[in-house]
């Protein structure tokens, strides 16, 4: 009687890395009864050398590439959640590596809510509703501290439905990278046109490949519809969210281009490299596969 084989396939992505681990064989089939084994003794068959080996090693090898890559993925959100361009304004999701690992869905959803929850989101709120009142925005929430209190909240609310839905939970839906990668060498035009077509694109988990964001756009629409229920019926409509959603898209495409090029400024202008010296591994290996091209 045949035995039976499985496999099984367990797949982790780590910029693409993909871990094929094979499953032991099935168990071999009963001796036969005890009188025939008597009479013509044999010995029972036994797992080879390299099944046991391939056994033991897929029980111990798949948590712990799992465990390996959640582990990586700590230690870089940690390092993200340090940046500060300026030394206030935020950075938790800019990642300066280029072999950045994919995070889970708790990770992006920390991550996201470790943003909208930092002192200067709040800061930023202030400083947004005071514009509007300035400007004599948003005439339905009235003047003076009331108007200006309610405009406050609305500002903090847009920031925070925004991070929390683009940046965590559509990104966890689409399994789309949330995060700004910088690209920090090449041609100051090019990276210029990277920077704001990061707005409309992402990497995907699993490929580790550029596709249409739809979690950066479709989380600042979404966020635009909510908007409708606390701002005056006025400054309301379905009109008014795909024009708010249109602009905050834009200004994400301002936003990472100050990113990408901040920490060019803050080496010559104050001698301190937020990359801690990953742009200078970028170049170098650029030079040297200029260098490789030419000698072929």
């Amino acid at each position: 009687m045949p035995a039976l084989t499985s496999c099984a396939i367990a797949q982790e992505t780590s910029a693409g890395l993909t871990v094929v681990a094979e499953l032991p064989e099935a168990p071999q089939p009963q001796q036969a009864p005890a009188a025939q084994s008597q009479a013509n003794p044999q010995p029972a068959p036994s797992a080879t050398p390299a099944q046991s080996s391939s056994s033991s090693q897929t029980a111990v090898e798949q948590p712990g590439a799992r465990k390996s890559q959640y582990q990586k993925a700590e230690e870089q959100i940690k390092e993200q959640e340090h940046q500060r361009n300026i030394g206030i304004l935020p950075a938790f999701n800019v990642s300066y590596r280029s072999d950045a690992v994919s995070l889970t869905s708790g990770q992006k959803m920390r991550l996201a809510f470790r943003s909208v929850i930092d002192p200067v989101t709040f800061g930023a709120a202030f400083v947004v509703a005071g514009y509007h009142e300035a400007m004599d925005d948003d005439k339905g929430f009235g003047w003076g501290p009331e108007g200006y209190g309610k405009r406050s909240g609305a500002a903090y609310l847009d920031a925070f439905d925004g991070g929390m839905i683009g940046n965590g939970i559509l990104p966890s839906i689409l399994h789309q990278d949330p995060r700004y990668f910088r690209m920090g060498h090449g041609a100051t035009s090019h990276r210029l046109l990277y920077a704001v077509a990061t707005s409309v694109i992402c990497k995907h988990d699993n490929t580790g490949k550029w596709e249409p964001n739809y979690s950066n756009v479709g989380g600042n629409l979404i966020a635009g519809g909510i908007s409708n229920l606390y701002y005056p019926s006025n400054e309301s409509g379905i009109g008014q969210t795909f024009s708010n959603g249109m602009i905050v898209t834009a200004e994400g495409g301002i936003g990472s281009v100050f990113q990408e090029f901040w920490p060019d400024v803050s080496r010559k202008l104050f001698h301190r490299d937020p990359t801690h010296g990953l742009d200078d591994q970028a170049r170098a290996s650029d030079q040297k596969k200029k260098e490789d091209k030419k000698q072929q």
